[in-house]
């Protein structure tokens, strides 16, 4: 009995590239993993932060002394250390032009001959009196004055320090989103050396999903084999019981 057994079998043109092909992907499927394997490390790429750079560590420091800017003694760090000189020396001027104006009602009153007398006395008090106002609103004033300036000294000195900070912060952020990319960028890198072996295995998986059935011409082969030659002993079993059927029909045996 003879059996015939088929296969399909790449276009010859085909077959040497697409078994170079195979064996390639083979060699590299096989070598994707290497036998020292043991796992994943994920600590090889565990997330990292970026320090906060000096930029941010000044900023934050200078930060918690504007405090000292915004109480209501801000002020007095920056009242002139020359006012009450010039208070002083303002006060002394009024004085001075006062003792002009005093001079002046006495010699009316002398041209007068009132001088000495009761309307020469109240005229004087009355000087007196809205001299002493003129002087105390003038003090007042001058004080006034250089507290108001130091207010707008503290104010701009403390917007100065403001400015100067927010600045300080987006260089030091600018720093550490720097830092930070490079952190990253080691961060991927070893996340990708510890999966290179399976990238290489997807790739090879992507390969071998392009084959698609019938994306190569094919030829059918056909082979035919003959039933194999009986063995000596079945020949023999097999004439046997062919003479023994014969013998026994000529009484020879049974």
């Amino acid at each position: 009995m003879s059996t015939t057994t088929t296969i399909t079998k790449p276009a010859p043109i085909l077959e040497g590239s697409l078994t170079a092909f195979l064996k390639s992907i083979d060699k590299l499927g096989a070598g994707a993993v290497p036998s020292t394997f043991t796992g994943i490390d994920t600590s090889k790429f565990a997330p990292q932060v970026a320090d906060q750079v000096k930029l941010q560590t000044d900023a934050a420091a200078a930060a918690a002394d504007l405090g000292t800017l915004v109480g209501p003694d801000a002020y007095k760090d920056f009242m002139s250390p020359y006012q009450q000189e010039v208070i002083n020396t303002t006060l002394a001027e009024f004085d001075r032009q006062q003792a002009i104006a005093d001079t002046a009602l006495r010699d009316r009153a002398i041209q007068a001959g009132a001088f000495g007398g009761g309307r020469e006395g109240v005229l004087a008090a009355e000087a007196a009196r809205g001299a002493a106002q003129s002087r105390a609103g003038l003090q007042a004033q001058l004080l006034q004055q250089g507290f108001q300036q130091a207010q707008a000294a503290a104010a701009n000195d403390l917007a100065a320090r403001q400015g100067l900070g927010q600045y300080q912060q987006a260089l030091g952020q600018a720093d550490q989103g720097f830092a930070q990319a490079k952190l990253d960028a080691q961060t991927l890198a070893a996340r990708e050396a510890q999966f290179e072996p399976f990238t290489r295995l997807g790739l090879v998986g992507q390969q071998l999903a392009q084959i698609q059935p019938g994306a190569f011409p094919t030829t059918t082969v056909g082979y035919q084999s003959s039933a194999a030659p009986a063995s000596p002993m079945a020949s023999f079993l097999g004439g046997a019981a062919g003479a023994g059927g014969v013998l026994g029909k000529l009484g020879i045996f049974g």
